[in-house]
C-alpha cells in the first residue's frame, strides 16, 4: 500500500469473499498503520472483522510504501519483520533500487518474488541468496522461452527448446 492508501501488491491467503470486503480490509489496514508515527513499533494487535480477533499487523514503512502482513497471534513478530526485510531486499536486488513504479509495471515479477518466499500463507524461504537464485533462474527460463517465439527458423527454435528442457531437468522424452 502506498502513502495514499492505493494498494500496489495484495495477496490474501485467507478467504475474503468479495472485492468489496477486500477493499474494506485494505482500507482498514491502511488507516491503522498510516496513522501511527514511524517512531512507534511495527506491531499492531487488533481485529480485522473478516478474520476475527486474533490478528496482528506487522509492517514496515519504506519511503512511499507500507509492507503489511496480517498474521495470527501465534506468529513471531521478529520473524515476520525479517520476512518483510528479505522481500524488500530481494525486490531491491531484482529492480536495482526498487520503487513504487516497479511494483506497478512489473507486478508479475513482484508476485513471483513473493511466491518464492511465501506460498499459500506458509513461509517457504527467507534465505535471500536462495530467493534471488530462484528468481534469476525463472527469469532465465522466461528469457529462453521468449527466444523460442522469436527464434529464426527451426534450428533456433529447437536449440532454445533444448536449453529450456535441460534447465528443467527433462530428458529427450519431452517432445
Amino acid at each position: 500500500v502506498n502513502n495514499h492508501g492505493k494498494p500496489r501488491l495484495v495477496k490474501f491467503y485467507q478467504s475474503v469473499t468479495s472485492e468489496k470486503e477486500q477493499q474494506s480490509v485494505i482500507r482498514r489496514v491502511f488507516q491503522l498503520v498510516s496513522s501511527r508515527p514511524d517512531s512507534f513499533c511495527n506491531y499492531l494487535e487488533g481485529s480485522i472483522p473478516e478474520w476475527g480477533e486474533n490478528i496482528k499487523l506487522i509492517y514496515r514503512h519504506y519511503a512511499t510504501l507500507y509492507f503489511v502482513f496480517a498474521v495470527d497471534s501465534q506468529e513471531s513478530d521478529l520473524g515476520i519483520l525479517d520476512l518483510i526485510q528479505v522481500f524488500v531486499e530481494a525486490l531491491d536486488k531484482c529492480f536495482e533500487n526498487v520503487c513504487e513504479l516497479d511494483l506497478i509495471f512489473h507486478s508479475d515479477r513482484v508476485h513471483h518474488t513473493l511466491d518464492e518466499i511465501v506460498m499459500g500463507g506458509m513461509v517457504l524461504e527467507t534465505n535471500i541468496g536462495l530467493v534471488l537464485q530462484a528468481v534469476k533462474d525463472q527469469a532465465k527460463i522466461h528469457d529462453d522461452s521468449m527466444k523460442v517465439g522469436a527464434g529464426s527458423g527451426a534450428g533456433g527454435k529447437g536449440n532454445a527448446l533444448d536449453s529450456i528442457r535441460q534447465q528443467l531437468g527433462s530428458g529427450s522424452h519431452w517432445a
